[in-house]
């Protein structure tokens, strides 16, 4: 991987962090969504460590996928974009509806789509020369 690609990735790994952070302080902090999710029989509060940790992890996951495609095949473009599309419509489906609440889940949502759109579009730079592999 070029300098310049890792450079991309990187800071498409950390706005993709950044934009989740914003939205959870304008959400929670000045517009008092109650960011709260069930875990099985209890219920949990969302800090803004989680939301960094999650989108952390995302953007890692994401990255070093598409890293690992890259090497092993031509079409590392099309295997990383449906499965990292699959991977954000699952987690809409398992995420947001855990929330306490109509806030909580549109807020889960958000976060959701957010850090999943700037993963796929972002994390999909072209490679040398311009071209996609």
């Amino acid at each position: 991987m070029t300098n310049n690609l890792f450079l991309i990735r990187a800071a498409v790994a950390a706005g993709a962090t950044v934009v989740a952070v914003a939205e959870f302080a304008l959400l929670h902090s000045a517009a008092g969504v109650d960011l709260a999710v069930r875990s099985g029989s209890s219920t949990r509060q969302v800090t803004v460590g989680a939301v960094i940790v999650a989108a952390a992890v995302a953007a890692l996951a994401g990255w070093a996928l598409l890293a690992v495609l890259e090497r092993r095949t031509d079409r590392s473009r099309v295997w990383w974009t449906s499965t990292a599309v699959a991977v954000l419509l699952l987690s809409l489906v398992v995420g947001p509806p855990s929330g306490v609440g109509g806030g909580a889940k549109a807020t889960l949502a958000l976060l959701h789509l957010s850090v999943g759109v700037i993963l796929i579009v972002g994390l999909l730079r072209p490679r040398r020369g311009g071209t996609h592999r």
